[in-house]
């Protein structure tokens, strides 16, 4: 609402108003935070500071902002040093970073676990390496620390034992023909779309939402969740009881239409698939995936196996209160405890391919526009025994003479956590896809094999067998940062085994998480040299 002149006159005199603009530097200036105009934006999208606007242009009372600011970062850092009992190093908190910036360009062209944010990389990069110099990632995952370093003209290696991961990589770092790749996944996209139309259950599927949409407006109105609030609604019994007399209907809506719905489908032979994806959807992606087969430019047909599997793992057959954790495969409506209604869950691919394609080819141009001229190298294979010398000289010879006059200038990695995640099963679907080879038992410290004492044992023996086979290809001066949340007090013992000695701790505040855990938590990010 815009102020009358009096009404602005008033606020003036008793407040300091200034531009989103102006809110933002002067933040900066007098607090030393990296506070962005998108920064303030946010606060007054989301009702966190007052905004005053007079003649179409928004202002902010400068006080406000820089006491909101002392009161939620300040304090917050405070909390969490005497929590945790020491200094953190904020300026690598990048708690200022929007979501859009830690998933810039390539970065989000394929959801993967366990990948930090392209601004940690971008910070030691730019503060110890230079234009020219290689590095190394031995447990490059999906290739963030390569990305920056095409994006500032850094020479890189990466190595990780899981094929798919080395795939997202390679589709993140090629430089492709932009003219060419729109073309040929759109006519992928829209033959795909034209046989899933003429495949449609159209009036089954009509029906089950019609029946859907009538027992959600009867049963789980804005009044039921409102009951449910005031704790006058057992939602369990009363959501039981509803869905009983649902399927009852939906049944008879299943044998109406029994000649159109399929019972079988593809990939009988594939366990992952056939247990998570309904019939009609494994149909569609393999009509999809026979498409990807006759594709003859190899860069293309990567970019395209990654759409389809960033599409398979948005439809898989659960719930969506399930989504994270897969628990029990569910393929028709279901009592849904995140939206208080029945849901249904995804019965096309069509939706997701359609997003997926189009965001893939954005993400690829938008990277294409700011990648440098500089060597990239991806190898599939076990950093314990890989020999870098001789893989780049078979894949890569200019890249290799490079290398014989420079050698490695330094390593930025983080290597797996111990128990945390196993990097070959959270892709299963692509595995079985694509009929990648998996190679889950060369894994380091996965989360199949826990956290006792010999799961430790092997895991410290594996980080340092790693290490010291990095050793041949580094520079004597090589500079080595290595990201881990250290809580076992590992490391130690592992550096000493690689003969490598620290340097330096930085330990970095981890805001952004995606559990819902709110307790401290930190990263160290060890400097260390060989000895």
């Amino acid at each position: 609402m815009e102020m009358t002149l009096d009404k602005w006159i008033h606020i003036r005199d008793h407040k300091k108003l200034v531009t989103i603009d102006e809110a933002a530097k002067e933040i900066k200036n007098k607090l030393g935070l990296n506070v962005m105009p998108h920064n303030i934006s946010y606060l007054v999208q989301y009702g966190r500071i007052n905004k005053y606007k007079i003649k179409n242009r928004v202002f902010v009372d400068i006080k406000e902002v820089e006491e909101y600011y002392k009161t939620h970062i300040f304090k917050k850092r405070e909390e969490w040093e005497q929590k945790l009992g020491f200094k953190l190093d904020w300026e690598l908190a990048f708690d200022l970073v929007t979501e859009k910036e830690r998933t810039k360009h390539v970065h989000r062209l394929h959801p993967y676990k366990g990948k930090f944010i392209p601004q940690l990389v971008e910070y030691f990069l730019k503060n110890y390496f230079k234009p020219g110099d290689i590095i190394l990632d031995p447990f490059m995952g999906s290739g963030t620390t390569l990305v920056q370093a095409l994006e500032m003209g850094i020479h890189s290696i990466g190595v990780d034992i899981s094929p798919f991961n080395c795939l997202i990589a390679e589709v993140k770092l090629q430089n492709y023909d932009i003219k060419k790749l729109r073309s040929t996944l759109l006519d992928m996209l829209n033959k795909t779309l034209e046989h899933i139309e003429q495949r449609k259950r159209k009036e089954f599927d009509e029906e089950v939402e019609l029946l859907i949409r009538k027992f959600n407006e009867k049963y789980f109105s804005q009044e039921y969740r409102r009951m449910l609030h005031m704790g006058k609604i057992n939602e369990k019994e009363y959501s039981s009881r509803v869905m009983q007399e649902f399927y009852a209907k939906y049944q008879k809506l299943k044998e109406k239409y029994r000649e159109d719905i399929s019972e079988d489908g593809p990939f009988k032979d594939k366990s992952f698939l056939y247990m998570w994806y309904s019939p009609e959807i494994r149909e569609e992606m393999a009509f999809y995936l026979s498409l990807i087969n006759n594709i003859e430019d190899e860069a293309i047909k990567k970019v395209a196996m990654i759409i389809l599997s960033r599409t398979a793992r948005s439809v898989r057959a659960t719930t969506h209160f399930d989504l994270a954790t897969l628990k029990n495969p569910v393929y028709d409506p279901y009592y849904c405890y995140k939206h208080k209604k029945i849901c249904r869950p995804v019965n096309t691919i069509a939706q997701h391919l359609k997003k997926y394609t189009y965001d893939v080819i954005e993400r690829i141009e938008e990277f294409s526009k700011l990648r440098k001229d500089a060597y990239y190298a991806v190898f599939q294979g076990d950093s314990r025994k890989i020999d870098i010398e001789e893989e780049l000289e078979k894949t890569n010879p200019e890249f290799f003479k490079l290398y014989q006059e420079k050698k490695i200038h330094g390593i930025f990695t983080s290597p797996p956590y111990l128990g945390q995640i196993d990097y070959h099963e959270q892709h299963a679907y692509a595995y079985e896809l694509f009929g990648f080879k998996r190679f889950d038992r060369l894994e380091i410290g996965p989360k199949f094999q826990g956290t006792n004492k010999k799961a430790q044992e092997e895991y410290i023996e594996g980080i340092s067998q790693v290490l010291l086979n990095m050793k041949r290809f580094l520079r004597k001066d090589a500079k080595i940062f290595i990201v881990v949340n250290d809580k076992r007090n590992l490391y130690p013992e592992i550096f000493e085994k690689a003969k490598m000695k620290v340097i330096k701790e930085f330990k970095r505040p981890v805001l952004n998480r995606t559990s819902r855990d709110r307790n401290p938590y930190y990263e160290s990010i060890f400097e260390v040299e060989v000895e």
